[in-house]
């Protein structure tokens, strides 16, 4: 199998790791490097190593490793090319999370999958809590919905973490890092500005993810970091915070984008729970601390996320 396996200190397993599914994308890396961080043993595979839509491959990769909790972040995260693209996505997203969710219910283990705000459709002013109606514009939000619906029906104590607009320094496959070095360059950078969001820096996201695993918390959470704004308000704030001249950043309607899939008009997110995140500027500031160690000739094993 393709995979990564650590512990604190010990690179054989010594307890039940933790089975970290999607080793290569933007949350499988960021649980990888946290629960390195905080001494948890897990195991993380990438597709070739478990394909979570193959009920025999999910099986062979539980009794391999038997893990105590499976975190699914795998999955089709392209939203323009779904439309055009079911097959796959809805494969990726809808079928490997329940069969996840099945497989850990045979097994009595603990499930975090992911979703998105997407799975609403924006027709309400206020942030959408966990309780609101979700009603999908497009195929990615429709899949992530399905997933849930699928996930809590086979596996009712399953987590489902439902986030969005997420940025890290720990990749570049984020908004804010493409402002950034647009800025950076010199060049335009143009931005949505009646679409609002919720955005999410990742450490934080994962951290406080895993600290409701811990604690067997079940059933779905809204986890962005507290703050809503259009996209071209985070890039503002984004460019601004790192002391740069905003001036370039072009603030258009979506609808001059010509993406293929429908966003909604208000995709913002809160929790009945609270807000478990700090403020969003706290998470551009400690974004920008951890660019600047990891551009550093020896950068620190742990940063600031």
């Amino acid at each position: 199998m393709h995979s990564a396996s650590f512990s604190a200190g010990n690179s054989s397993l010594t307890s039940p790791p933790l089975l970290i599914t999607g080793c290569h994308g933007t949350l499988g890396r960021a649980f990888r490097r946290v629960c390195h961080l905080r001494g948890l043993e897990a195991v993380c595979l990438d597709r070739a190593a478990l394909d979570i839509a193959d009920a025999a491959a999910i099986a062979r990769a539980l009794d391999c490793y038997q893990p105590w909790a499976v975190i699914n972040a795998a999955g089709y995260v392209r939203v323009d090319e779904a439309e055009t693209d079911l097959a796959r996505c809805y494969r990726e997203n809808t079928i490997g999370a329940a069969l996840l969710a099945q497989a850990c219910a045979t097994r009595r283990l603990q499930l975090l999958t992911f979703s998105t705000d997407l799975v609403f459709d924006g027709a309400q002013p206020q942030p959408y809590q966990e309780t609101d109606r979700a009603r999908a514009l497009n195929i990615y939000g429709h899949s992530k919905l399905r997933a849930e619906q699928a996930v809590l029906a086979r596996l009712p104590a399953a987590l489902v973490v439902r986030t969005s607009a997420f940025f890290s320094a720990w990749d570049a496959h984020n908004f804010v890092h493409h402002v950034l070095a647009a800025t950076r360059a010199g060049q335009p950078f143009a931005a949505a500005d009646d679409l609002i969001i919720s955005p999410t820096y990742v450490p934080d996201l994962v951290n406080t993810a895993l600290d409701l695993l811990l604690d067997e918390e079940r059933g779905i959470w809204h986890l962005t970091n507290d703050g809503t704004c259009t996209w071209a308000e985070l890039a503002r704030y984004a460019v601004r915070a790192a002391g740069l001249d905003a001036a370039g950043i072009e603030a258009r309607p979506a609808a001059a984008f010509g993406w293929a899939a429908a966003r909604p008009a208000n995709s913002a997110l809160r929790s009945r729970q609270g807000m478990l995140l700090p403020g969003l500027e706290s998470g551009l500031q400690r974004y920008l601390l951890d660019e600047r160690l990891l551009q550093s000739p020896n950068p620190p094993a742990a940063l600031t996320g």
